[in-house]
């Protein structure tokens, strides 16, 4: 699903972001299960080459998460630029480890490690028109948050007014597994970063701001990052 966030959506402790599909309304792809069963292939007399090695790597990464509240699928990583999956990157940066920095220009998202690395991962951004930058910070964690379309998205997509009393968290959910809401001088800026299930999102500009991470790239992202950390987002 190629997801457009509005101007709102409510989380599960109040806070708004919008969230309006380019494609049908709350469609979602059905997750392929990621496997290494067929990583063989991709070797050559028991040699598996570098290719192999990563895609075992990814099958490993975005395999899937049963333990979750709502079991998550495996992503077929197969659908993701491998330049975006998610690793350990070497990142000059001024920034305090733990600060995320938000590259649109390049669809990554990195969390800095504080040793002249980074955790890198791929991302989905603001579409034309809806970019931004400017210094924020984490002013809220939600977990399988509610979300509730804008009086302003209902009266652009009527099909959304079902959802006006919120849409309990879930796989279908806009918002996924974990959002991280960004604040600015104690105001909510209507920003996410949030969870992912389209690995075809991975690397383009479809929202209305909003930053989206494969749901496996989130998890590992959000329980890293406590409430207060700071969010920096460079000129696209």
């Amino acid at each position: 699903m190629t997801i457009d966030h509005g101007n709102a959506a409510r989380g599960a402790v109040g806070g708004i972001a919008a969230f309006e599909p380019q494609r049908p309304f709350l469609s979602r792809r059905s997750f392929l299960a990621g496997s290494a069963a067929g990583l063989g292939a991709l070797g050559l007399g028991g040699c598996v080459t570098s290719d192999g090695a990563l895609m075992a790597e990814a099958a490993t990464i975005y395999g899937p998460m049963p333990d979750e509240k709502f079991p998550i699928p495996a992503v077929d990583y197969r659908k993701v630029n491998p330049k975006y999956y998610r690793r350990t990157v070497a990142y000059a940066s001024k920034e305090a480890a733990g600060t995320i920095v938000v590259d649109p220009s390049q669809y990554y998202v990195y969390r800095i490690e504080g040793d002249g690395t980074a955790t890198r991962y791929g991302a989905n951004v603001g579409r034309d028109g809806f970019l931004w930058s400017g210094d924020a910070y984490v002013g809220r964690k939600s977990e399988w948050a509610t979300w509730t379309p804008p009086k302003e998205m209902i009266k652009r997509q009527p099909e959304a007014a079902k959802y006006a009393r919120g849409m309990p968290g879930g796989l279908d959910n806009p918002l996924g597994a974990r959002t991280l809401h960004l604040y600015q001088n104690g105001a909510y800026t209507l920003y996410t970063i949030y969870a992912s299930s389209d690995p075809e999102s991975i690397g383009s500009g479809i929202t209305s701001g909003c930053v989206g991470l494969l749901s496996q790239d989130m998890i590992h992202l959000y329980a890293r990052t406590p409430v207060k950390t700071k969010v920096v987002v460079l000129p696209a």
